[in-house]
């Protein structure tokens, strides 16, 4: 985790005193379990239960020094917190394994990381809601190839993007709840030395599903859909991203991120306003999508369970949970103060000299009369010529003076192809399907 892009709501969970916060209350719960089913005394439970109540300080210096020693995570943990709690302790993790406590403690922080993302979608979509909103008929150039082609308007365009990223919020629920599982059935799974009523009653109190079989692990298709999932997201996050990159570009500047009173945008050039808060955003994007390659090669592990995955998920878990948290809220943050400039919206639609309004008029001839070959050249001869011209020349006027298109249609029926408002017309249909009626 970088501290430049992260936030301490989310790096809190992947905190290494957290983490042990949550192995303890995995192992007590179980040992709670275990005492309610007569497996091990009550009062070893209580005891514990006890000195938790306390409101312990985890030493994790001190977990350290015990595991350079003894070499295992968990091992050092229990020798810890036996120090700590004395000789009831010994039966705490009885018919457990390492991966019980490991895999369970996972699926609980990508749960919690999962809740935070969710609920960074859902102010991302609050504002996309509300730009959308606010320029639901403010027209605009709509582009295929990055070339002018029909006029769209600017509140479909954050529609779109409100309609994807409400895709994505659907996907990570259903992730979070696909990775939120819980495995306390012991060595290889099979639930030899604990009863399965242990793991159940763990599940309900950590907020988690039982896995329905483990091995010695949770699959790690559960994690690798969970990981694919997030850079989904952060797709979704680049794909608007460079929407308002482009926007910016000094020949269209039809949109711009905010520019703050004192901020520079360059070292040597002081007029510069460059898109850095969406170029960031397209740098994190590539490292969350990067995160998702090495989840899947986790699934293919041998047997029962090696420890491949392990080093792995140390990594990817906290960075792309955190990466992912930064890139949403900064996004959020963009699009809320993103300046939208409608008249050079409308300054570039009209640059071409009316071409927007081609196939209306191809259109048109069809329906009077004309093959649609002819009626493209038509359409075309005449277009070209205000290509050529850079727009100085008039789609309109070249098609009034053409009698090959005046044969078929009067002045009066070719000005009405180029009718702005007859673009729009639907907008309303869009946003009821996005929004709801």
């Amino acid at each position: 985790m970088i501290p430049r892009y992260a936030r301490a709501r989310m790096t809190a969970i992947w905190e290494p005193e957290m983490k042990f916060r949550i192995w303890f209350e995995i192992e007590a719960h179980a040992l709670e379990a275990m005492a309610e089913l007569g497996t091990v005394p009550r009062e070893a439970a209580s005891r514990v239960w006890d000195w938790w109540a306390t409101g312990p300080r985890i030493d994790v210096a001190a977990i350290d020094a015990i595991e350079a020693v003894v070499k295992h995570d968990v091992i050092a943990f229990l020798t810890w917190v036996a120090e700590q709690v004395g000789p009831e302790a010994r039966f705490l993790h009885q018919g457990m394994t390492s991966s019980d406590v490991l895999d369970t403690c996972l699926a609980v922080q990508l749960a919690r990381a999962s809740d935070i993302l969710l609920a960074d979608l859902d102010e991302l979509l609050a504002v996309l809601k509300r730009r959308a909103f606010e320029h639901k008929l403010t027209p605009t150039i709509g582009r295929s190839h990055g070339i002018h082609a029909e006029p769209v308007t600017f509140g479909l365009k954050m529609a779109q993007a409100y309609a994807e990223f409400a895709r994505n919020r659907d996907r990570l629920a259903a992730a979070r709840a696909d990775v939120a599982t819980c495995a306390i059935s012991g060595a290889v799974g099979t639930f030899a030395n604990i009863d399965p009523r242990v793991e159940a009653y763990v599940a309900e109190k950590m907020g988690l599903t039982v896995e329905p079989v483990s091995t010695q692990v949770i699959p790690r298709d559960r994690h690798a859909m969970f990981f694919a999932t997030l850079g989904v997201i952060a797709s979704s996050v680049e794909r608007l991203a460079t929407e308002v990159r482009h926007l910016q570009r000094t020949e269209v500047l039809e949109a711009e991120e905010y520019f703050s009173p004192g901020q520079k945008g360059s070292s040597a050039m002081p007029h510069k306003r460059n898109p850095v808060l969406t170029e960031n955003l397209t740098g994190l994007a590539r490292m969350v999508r990067g995160y998702a390659l090495p989840a899947m090669e986790n699934v293919a592990l041998w047997h029962e369970r090696d420890i491949s995955h392990s080093s792995v998920e140390r990594y990817i878990g906290p960075d792309a949970t955190v990466t992912l948290d930064f890139a949403l809220a900064r996004l959020t943050g963009v699009m809320d103060k993103l300046l939208v400039y409608p008249e050079r919206m409308g300054k570039n639609l009209d640059r071409m000299g009316g071409l927007v309004h081609s196939q209306r008029v191809l259109l048109a001839l069809t329906q009077a009369g004309a093959s649609r070959e002819d009626a493209y050249r038509l359409v075309q001869r005449n277009a070209m010529k205000v290509w050529e011209s850079d727009g100085a020349l008039s789609l309109l006027d070249l098609l009034k003076a053409d009698p090959e298109v005046t044969a078929l249609l009067s002045e009066q029926e070719i000005a009405e192809r180029f009718d702005l408002d007859y673009h729009l017309k639907h907008v309303d249909t869009i946003f009821d399907r996005v929004f709801g009626g």
